[in-house]
């Protein structure tokens, strides 16, 4: 590098790196079109509709594709942005529920751009509709819909009784030091802190082939008190994991070369108030796994035994020989 040549720009914090990847550029708006079978424009019987666009940039990942959690969690920024806007910005209608598919892998060398389709605002509730697109083609699709808070019947599921994340090994201390870019991102860039209960599932499914699994979660440092960041940053969260399940029950772990794995949906419901900075007890479980696809489904507690959150992912998980 010559004398003159600028310096390098130090990577930001994880958490702050986290918060500029949310933080989305309003770039104007679009036209959805619809056409038939035939290609000829159905917009006079289905209607066309106009979309805000929205652009965020990428985190840099080990193996060059962007993390479906970010992906989902943009998704999440760039619909709220859209509902806040309607209340003057008092988000008066938070995120109740999200419905997402992945369709293909992101570069993580590029921005995104999220098109959002305003599909009905009632008096109660709000419905929106989030393209991601990359290099021209979607990479996921989501619809979301957010309500007004309001008071009515009210129960929830215990919270399992594990061990507390005091005194368990995060995954971050469990890499650290380890020479590898895989390890190096884990023990490093991560702005999530993950707490095993059981084994750590890249190293050791654990003696006993169970379809269940327990993780404590939190942000590594304090999050703005923008309540729409939080739901953003618990489905960041509620990605890493949650198809640990599936594989702690055939006895593989992460590392495993012969596995191939993608997630291909997620869903989530968003029940109550959350801070994603404290901790988080994600209780999760695998129903079946069939046909290359395994589901795992999740609660997500506070520490204080409050369900948060309820997910449900299936992902593409193949076993392949070498």
């Amino acid at each position: 590098m010559s004398a003159d040549a600028p310096a390098e720009p130090r990577p930001l914090p994880p958490l702050e790196d986290l918060i500029e990847v949310l933080t989305l550029r309003d770039v104007g708006t679009a036209q959805i079109a619809v056409t038939d079978v035939q290609g000829r424009d159905a917009a006079e019987s289905i209607g066309a509709s106009s979309a805000r666009v929205f652009e965020g940039r990428s985190q840099k990942m080990p193996h060059g594709r962007v993390f479906g959690g970010q992906v989902l969690a943009q998704c999440v920024m760039a619909a709220g942005i859209t509902v806040r806007d309607l209340n003057d910005g008092d988000g008066a209608r938070p995120i109740h529920s999200l419905h997402g598919y992945f369709m293909r892998p992101g570069d993580d060398t590029l921005p995104i751009r999220f098109a959002v389709e305003e599909m009905r605002d009632g008096n109660s509730f709000s419905t929106r509709r989030v393209h991601a697109v990359q290099k021209g083609a979607p990479i996921m699709s989501m619809v979301c819909s957010f309500q007004e808070r309001a008071g009515g019947l009210d129960h929830q599921n215990a919270m399992p009784q594990v061990a507390g994340p005091d005194g368990l090994t995060s995954l971050a201390d469990a890499f650290r030091g380890v020479d590898h870019p895989g390890a190096r991102h884990i023990a490093e860039s991560r702005p999530i802190e993950l707490r095993p209960v059981e084994s750590n599932m890249f190293l050791d499914a654990g003696p006993e082939q169970v379809a269940t699994n327990h993780v404590w979660m939190r942000a590594v440092d304090r999050l703005p008190d923008d309540p729409l960041v939080h739901a953003a940053v618990l489905a960041y969260s509620s990605d890493y994991s949650l198809l640990e399940p599936v594989l702690r029950r055939h006895g593989l772990v992460w590392t495993d070369r012969r596995l191939r794995v993608a997630s291909l949906d997620h869903s989530m419901w968003f029940h109550r108030d959350v801070r994603v900075d404290e901790w988080l007890l994600y209780a999760q479980q695998s129903p079946s796994a069939v046909s290359g696809r395994g589901l795992s489904i999740g609660e997500i507690f506070s520490e204080d035994g409050t369900l948060v959150a309820t997910t449900a992912q299936e992902g593409m998980v193949r076993v392949k020989d070498l």
